[in-house]
């Protein structure tokens, strides 16, 4: 199964049909602790960076302190005019931009090289947060999930697939190599990303490295046998074995190479018989 290797050079491809920029920006939701630019034009001395504050508020020349936290971007610009055509100046002009994005972030946990808390930034997508997090490892599964929390929950850590509060969503990493944009999700803030431990086929006998392999859904057993190495020369694929669980047992099972592997299972692979 390809990997984020393939994964990272998608995301330069999706980062072209991705919103970005100042346009994108300007539904961003400003919360405290985030750093924003504001420009009045011709008023160099009413420009400037500028912190929200705990309260949620900003503190500005002349108009003195706004509520800035729960509006977007463009919001706030209307805001800012309305306040500073007020008696201070005739038709502003005003652009407000993050300069530094605090104040909301999502988790990415699990199979991940990096896991841990990022920082939202702007309009970031599954594939975005996964890429900061150095991509999944060779283990993880094929389907990851998006705990989403309910508005009103606010929580200071990740959020768990079982909270009867939160929306689970799933994203299928193999869809989304092959370009399905459905998948790569626009992230909120609060969101977990969890990337699961992908179940493992075992493959024995005549190969040429036996041993125990991630098994993506779909992989047939000549797949199978490919990540061991394939066969040696002493080997057959005609007699090709899966032991199985079912109903509680290990059953013994005759299967041909285009046949599907199931999580678990374990494959044999026999002698030649001259």
């Amino acid at each position: 199964m390809m990997k984020l290797a393939a994964v990272f050079l998608l995301a330069c491809a999706l980062s072209l049909l991705v919103p970005s920029g100042a346009a994108a920006q300007t539904d961003y939701v400003i919360g405290p602790q985030d750093v924003l630019t504001v420009t009045v034009y011709d008023h160099a001395d009413l420009s400037g960076k500028f912190s929200v504050e705990a309260d949620g508020t900003l503190t500005f020349p002349l108009i003195g302190r706004v509520k800035a936290a729960g509006l977007t971007l463009r919001a706030l610009e209307d805001t800012l005019k309305t306040q500073f055509a007020d008696g201070y100046l005739k038709s502003p002009q005003v652009a407000v931009a993050i300069d530094e994005y605090k104040s909301q972030r999502v988790f990415v946990m699990g199979e991940v090289r990096g896991p841990g808390a990022y920082q939202l930034t702007g309009d970031m997508t599954i594939i975005e947060a996964l890429a900061k997090a150095g991509g999944v490892t060779q283990t993880s599964a094929e389907e990851i999930l998006v705990v989403r929390p309910s508005a009103s929950a606010k929580s200071a850590g990740p959020a768990a697939p079982n909270d009867t509060e939160s929306t689970v969503l799933k994203v299928n990493i193999r869809e989304l190599q092959a370009g399905a944009l459905s998948q790569n999700l626009l992230l909120r803030d609060g969101d977990t990303i969890v990337v699961g431990r992908s179940q493992a086929v075992y493959v024995f006998g005549q190969v040429r490295a036996p041993g125990a392999y991630p098994s993506a859904r779909g992989t047939t057993v000549l797949q199978a046998l490919s990540l061991a190495g394939g066969v040696t020369d002493r080997g057959s694929t005609g007699r090709v074995k899966v032991v199985r669980a079912q109903d509680g047992k290990n059953r013994e099972l005759k299967v041909k190479l285009t046949d599907i592997v199931e999580p678990g299972d374990t494959l044999i692979v026999g002698e030649r018989f001259f």
